[in-house]
């Protein structure tokens, strides 16, 4: 038997090691119990696989990336297994590993219940106790077919093979170009078949691997994510390398749940999204709408001591606009359809950029005037498929707090440096502090319009207004804008989730298809650069951000009502309307509770309403010209003056402070 030399790569360390023809990566990693797979010659590959010379393999450990998601993948075929135990009827979708978990879609008759859940994890339990292998085999399409027959979902996959990816979202799990293989679930003991199932792989070497695993809920969902397609029944679960980090994982997304913004949307009367509006649309309730307007009237303020110039365009627009904008050719799928009107298509506006290209446009411009910051609280209308709109972080209505940057090109390194200063500061003054950057590229899509030359030049200086921040860039090759290239500021939340939020954009293509231009010094006519930006990304996401940020308990600032005043007795009430009324006159939002209610049942109201400060007043109080401050918190301040007290709840409210 003849020997092949196969280089182990681990980080920056390489071993040469002579093996013997017929060497599996297992063998390689003998005795290694976090190595669930390897990537040889830069493809992931099951253990199983046998090394050829020259071969270069690295580890793939449980805890990794790579290993996360074959560890869910491989827990997605399990419970694909035990549906089927239990429903044998059952038809088999797609079952990709996700962020934090996995999914796998079937078509069953009846939707599952909760109960059906907890008999499908037992069943699961089972299967991975019995330690049943993984085993790969190549097979041909027409051999796939054969097998398959009584699988309607996954012939068709076989047939799309080669653009699975584009054909459903995580098909590419299943089928890719090259061959096509099937997993076979094997009994270790016996080598009896178990289960089988149409998959690329890789995947763990035995079910008994799978640590510790949960299932967490169904929903619907349509094949390949069309409405015209039959509705399937969504199976959710999680996997983590151990039981420690599964707990973690629950106790963190009870405690997401504790601070759903549509949750506290409904328990603090925010807002609601009306069946009669339909999904994706919201209406803000007076409470929502006091702390829309704090946030908005602070950017606008910034905004002005920036030298940005407020603008207005309208929701709709003849296509005509979005054709030379290159929005329809390239973005339509997000779009409403058309509105036809005197023999002419209309849209609802899906952004603003084109409206300030006309604004822009309206007259000659001089290089003294640039650079021109317009700005607009411009309300947009996307498309969003059903699946995907969620409360008011992925709406079909909202308002973006949307600028647009016209520059020269000289001067385009600073405008981006201060911008992106700016906005993270703008972002600190609400209460994000933790972020990094994200630089989304081009790369060899047809979708991307301009010269390599200019987006070289857009990306670099981008680049380097980043590197100015000294946060953490990470590279998103292929996420640039049809357009151009752009930053994104990712922000963490007070539990460590990340969120995009701001987005930089530099954009040499519409000035040329706007034909955008300005008298330069020498009298020559040139063309400006323009810069997308949106500081929130939309009021209603940003607002969403906010709420759960802050799981409800707004700072002073931001709450829509800053102090309550509860009276000990109704006879107290006269004294606190009219400390309630110097309140008001020094710009505080200030109520007094003159409910029937006793003096407990409005300080548990006012708990429960999150309001950051409550002012109570009895017979001492009144009497010496004071009030109590009792806290969110609990804690109590008695005997304030009236004048300190003021002074406490506006300085809280001026300095943006949390109490």
């Amino acid at each position: 038997m003849s020997d092949v030399r196969v280089i182990i790569q681990r980080d920056s360390e390489r071993e040469e090691r002579v093996v013997t023809t017929g060497t599996t990566a297992a063998a390689l990693f003998e005795g290694q119990r976090s190595v669930v797979a390897a990537r040889v010659g830069g493809e992931l590959r099951d253990l199983t696989h046998p090394l050829a010379d020259g071969d270069e393999v690295e580890p793939v450990e449980l805890s990794s990336n790579d290993g996360l998601n074959i560890l869910r993948h491989s827990t997605a075929h399990v419970l694909a297994q035990a549906v089927q135990d239990l429903f044998p009827e059952a038809k088999l979708g797609i079952g990709p590993p996700i962020k934090d978990g996995f999914y796998y879609d079937f078509d069953v008759e009846q939707p599952f219940h909760p109960e059906d859940l907890g008999r499908i994890e037992k069943r699961m339990q089972q299967i991975q106790k019995q330690g049943q292998r993984f085993a790969r085999r190549v097979v041909t399409d027409d051999e796939a077919r054969a097998e398959l027959a009584a699988e309607p979902y996954k012939i068709e996959l076989i047939g799309l093979k080669g653009s699975a990816a584009d054909a459903a979202e995580g098909a590419s799990a299943e089928v890719g170009a090259g061959e096509l293989t099937i997993y076979d679930n094997v009994d270790a003991k016996t080598g009896e078949l178990c289960w089988k199932d149409l998959c690329r792989g890789p995947h763990l070497p035995s079910t008994r691997l799978i640590p510790a695993f949960k299932l967490m809920r169904s929903a619907a969902a349509y094949w390949r994510g069309s409405e015209r397609n039959p509705q399937l029944q969504r199976i959710y679960g999680t996997a983590w390398p151990t039981k420690d980090e599964l707990k973690a994982h629950l106790e963190f997304l009870a405690e997401a749940e504790k601070r759903d913004h549509r949750r506290l949307g409904t328990e603090l009367d925010l807002f609601s999204i009306p069946e009669e509006l339909g999904s994706g649309l919201a209406v803000f309730h007076p409470k929502g709408g006091v702390i829309r307007k704090v946030m908005e009237d602070y950017s606008r303020r910034r905004h002005e001591e920036s030298g940005y110039e407020f603008v207005n365009t309208p929701h709709i627009s003849k296509a005509k606009l979005f054709e030379t904008s290159g929005h329809l050719p390239n973005y339509a799928e997000s779009m409403f359809p058309p509105m036809e009107f005197e023999g002419q298509d209309y849209f609802l506006k899906a952004m603003n950029c084109p409206m300030h290209n006309l604004i822009f446009r309206a007259r000659g411009r001089s290089y003294r005037e640039l650079p021109m910051r317009l700005f607009e609280f411009g309300t947009v209308y996307r498309f969003e498929k059903s699946g995907v709109v969620h409360g008011l972080t992925r709406a079909r209505g909202f308002t973006q707090d949307d600028s647009h940057i016209y520059c020269t090109t000289e001067q385009m390194p600073d405008e981006l440096d201060s911008l992106l200063t700016f906005v993270l500061n703008l972002l600190r003054d609400y209460g994000l502090n933790d972020f990094y950057l994200e630089l989304s590229t081009r790369d060899d899509s047809d979708k991307f319009i301009g010269e390599p030359e200019e987006w070289e030049e857009a990306t670099e200086t981008l680049r380097q207004a980043a590197g100015k921040q000294g946060l953490e860039l990470v590279m998103d090759p292929g996420g640039a804008a049809y357009y151009g290239p752009k930053i994104s500021v990712q922000a963490k939340d007070a539990i460590g989730r990340t969120w995009q939020m701001s987005t930089i954009q530099v954009d040499f293509q519409q000035p040329k298809r706007f034909n955008l231009e300005y008298t330069a010094a020498d009298g020559s006519r040139q063309r400006p650069v323009m810069i997308h930006r949106a500081l929130f990304g939309s009021i209603e996401r940003f607002f969403a951000v906010l709420l759960e940020h802050y799981a409800g308990v707004f700072p002073p600032w931001l709450a829509p009502v800053q102090a309550v005043g509860i009276p000990v007795g109704d006879s107290h009430v006269p004294y606190l309307e009219e400390f309630a009324a110097e309140a008001k006159a020094a710009g505080l939002r200030f109520e007094v509770d003159t409910s029937s209610d006793r003096m407990q049942k409005k300080i548990r109201n006012a708990q429960k309403a999150k309001i950051p400060f409550m002012v109570i007043a009895g017979d001492d109080d009144v009497a010496n010209g004071a009030v109590s401050f009792r806290y969110r918190d609990g804690s109590q301040k008695n005997g304030i003056p009236r004048a300190e007290a003021l002074r406490e709840i506006a300085g809280a409210v001026e300095n943006r402070v949390q109490v």
